[in-house]
């Protein structure tokens, strides 16, 4: 990678959390008193937005709840994991710090909320490589659309999208990106394991290993 900009997505690219993220919604509905969560209902909710899944949970389970009181629950049990458990990926300090040296702006994109980005980069101690964070519900847009990844060009200073270098775990991203106009770079993740044939036939490089 040789340009002046860097654009970072946080979860499954820096970070080991998507486990967490898989998880969460059983997390809550076992808080709501579900114990069982049928594995077909998990499937149908998984390409949902979490609006969309929450509101087809209360539906289905009955629950006396909001989509808004259930997505700030979700969130509150994110913020847990992203304050105790959730890892940096082996390498990625490293990776940074050389990115660093050559004098790489960079920053980081996520689905996440700011403050929980802040938080988990921060505690893992590599917080002071980027120069801010930028969330999708602040762009008002998603990935499948290349709006976070403007506005964090913009910010950076790049002139142009081929001067800043995208790097995602995320097929559906990678090629938001790359059409675009940006440099693309996959970062293997086991979740999207499944996906890594595409990512290496798309990406304009990959990285299985951050070491």
């Amino acid at each position: 990678m040789d340009k002046s900009f860097a654009i970072f997505d946080m979860d499954g690219t820096l970070v080991d959390s998507m486990g967490y993220w898989d998880d969460v919604a059983v997390e809550y509905l076992r808080g709501q008193g579900v114990a069982e969560v049928p594995l077909e209902l998990l499937q149908r909710t998984a390409p949902l937005p979490m609006a969309e899944t929450l509101a087809l949970f209360i539906r289905e389970f009955g629950l006396n709840d909001t989509p808004d009181r259930a997505r700030a629950e979700l969130l509150r049990i994110m913020e847990d994991h992203y304050r105790h458990d959730v890892a940096l990926k082996p390498g990625v300090e490293t990776y940074l710090e050389g990115l660093s040296r050559l004098g790489v702006g960079m920053c980081v994109v996520s689905a996440t909320p700011e403050r929980l980005m802040e938080l988990c980069l921060e505690r893992l101690g590599v917080g002071r490589y980027f120069r801010f964070e930028l969330s999708c519900e602040s762009v008002g847009a998603g990935k499948d659309r290349p709006d976070i990844y403007h506005a964090a060009a913009r910010r950076l200073g790049a002139a142009r999208a081929a001067d800043a270098a995208v790097y995602e775990d995320s097929l559906v991203a990678l090629r938001t990106a790359r059409d675009a106009g940006y440099y693309t770079v996959g970062v293997y993740d086991a979740d999207e394991a499944d996906r890594w044939a595409g990512i290496v036939a798309l990406a304009d490089e990959t990285i299985e290993r951050w070491q």
